[in-house]
């Protein structure tokens, strides 16, 4: 399996925010990046609906 095709920098900010050591994200399968990705995704995406939805309640049109 090759390493991910990522820059350094960009690899240090992914191991940062996932919370695993950079040799163990460079040599992570792009399915299972994905899927963490995605996982860490989800959070931010709920809490700006919820925003959206409140700020639409506030402000009816």
């Amino acid at each position: 399996m090759r390493p991910l095709q990522i820059s350094a920098d960009t690899a240090l900010k992914l191991s940062k925010a996932l919370g695993v050591p950079m040799e163990q994200l460079m040599h992570m399968p792009q399915h299972i990046l994905l899927k963490k990705l995605a996982e860490l995704a989800q959070p931010e995406a709920e809490s700006s609906a919820a925003a959206d939805n409140h700020a639409s309640t506030e402000n009816p049109k």
